[in-house]
């Protein structure tokens, strides 16, 4: 993989597409497929929340 490609960002600036399942920081469109169904996975991944509460927070998937 060529280094120069790598890009990075933070957990809570990362959002998943929910149509072709890219992974962009735009939080208005997928930088692939231009969909508007987004998903911002510091929602799911960051586990700071779980850990403060001890409760785990669900989110509705979108069917196919």
């Amino acid at each position: 993989m060529n280094p120069s490609r790598l890009i990075h960002f933070p957990l809570n600036r990362a959002y998943l597409c929910q149509d072709c399942n890219a992974v962009g920081n735009d939080p208005d469109h997928c930088p692939a497929c231009a969909s508007k169904a987004l998903m911002g996975l510091a929602q799911v991944l960051d586990r700071a929340e779980t850990r403060q509460t001890g409760k785990l927070l669900l989110f509705p998937v979108r069917a196919a």
